[in-house]
């Protein structure tokens, strides 16, 4: 009896049906750091289901995810900036000048004809202000000739400044606006829908659609080739200062948005406190996710992993009583690990 040999399709085959081995695991770590930020986020997960008391609840996933919310939103906007070989340091600043701007129109939502209009402007005109703000980063960087962090810089100092103008350096309560608008505006950041709180389903459908403009679309490549190198993408045709001007739009739209949900939670807006150390958050979660601050690269889902994976470790580390002080420290020893493994695998 002869045995029939294998031909080379059947070869392929075979090697296509191979399951996956160890050493395949080992090798996409090595080279992926949003693999190993899921493998992390994983770990993290399993450690808090066997080891914390009443992690799994509904009560205990709202919690995580709304303290992490607004930090993806801005984080998106952040790395789509970084994706081109920038940084955008004022985006805690757009998000407390959306805070105090909302407000505005909730107390004078009766002299717009109908009430409503009011309160779609107090959604509306916040963000697009934000978007302006973001847009004069981006003509700084683009036509000016700054460099991005010092062209943010501008606004990172100002931008608040602006906001404490606006209101005279005080808080604003909404329950004193005396609208009854006031409860259909908080539901951006405490309505829920089927027990998840809208600020978490907003999170997902903004992650979903940046993950697909980046990878599906002209625009996410353009942005991919102009922070690669951004004189060859000039020189292949690709519009580096518009796709600049709109990353940088991008991220004031999304800073705005991220405004409007804090100041719906905390029921009021606080110029000096809206969007505190914003800037740090984000930029720590897309080192984390994997994302190089160098440019060129981007993943919106590692973005999320990372803003999870920050999220997750200080609820894990304060749960099980370490001082708040001392989480910060490991926190950030975790963020200085993340960025030597980019550089590692860089190199």
């Amino acid at each position: 009896m002869t045995v029939p040999s294998s031909t080379p399709a059947d070869s392929g085959k075979q090697i296509a049906l191979r399951a996956p081995s160890a050493l395949d695991l080992r090798e996409l770590l090595r080279r992926n750091q949003t693999a190993r930020a899921a493998l992390a986020l994983l770990l993290l997960l399993l450690y808090n289901a066997f080891f914390t008391t009443n992690f799994l609840s509904v009560g205990t996933f709202n919690a995580n995810l709304t303290q992490v919310a607004t930090i993806v939103i801005v984080a998106v906007g952040m790395t789509f900036v970084i994706a081109t070989g920038g940084i955008d340091l004022s985006v805690g600043a757009l998000m407390a000048i959306a805070g105090v701007i909302a407000p505005m129109f909730l107390r004078e939502a009766n002299q717009f004809g109908a009430p409503w209009i009011g309160l779609v402007l107090a959604f509306v005109a916040p963000v697009l202000i934000t978007g302006l703000c973001g847009l004069f980063n981006g003509t700084l960087v683009t036509w000016v000739g700054l460099q991005p962090i010092i062209a943010t810089l501008v606004l990172f100092l100002a931008g608040r400044g602006i906001a404490q103008v606006l209101v005279n350096g005080q808080l604003i309560e909404f329950r004193n606006l005396g609208s009854p608008l006031v409860a259909q505006f908080e539901f951006i950041g405490l309505g829920s829908i089927f027990g998840i709180r809208f600020q978490i389903i907003l999170m997902a459908v903004v992650v979903a659609v940046a993950a697909w403009v980046l990878a599906s679309t002209v625009f996410g490549r353009y942005v991919l080739a102009t922070g690669g190198n951004e004189s060859a993408a000039r020189l292949a045709g690709v519009p580096v200062r518009r796709i600049k001007l709109a990353v940088y739009t991008i991220s004031g739209l999304l800073s705005g948005l991220a405004g409007l949900i804090v100041v719906a939670i905390n029921r009021s807006a606080d110029p000096h406190a809206v969007g505190e150390l914003m800037e740090l958050d984000a930029i720590a979660a897309v080192a984390v996710g994997g994302t190089p601050l160098i440019g060129g690269q981007a993943t919106m889902v590692g973005t999320l992993l990372g803003a999870l994976i920050i999220q997750l470790l200080r609820f894990t580390l304060i749960s099980h009583n370490v001082s708040d002080g001392l989480a910060r420290i490991v926190i950030a020893i975790v963020i200085v690990v993340a960025v030597m493994l980019q550089r590692q695998r860089s190199s």
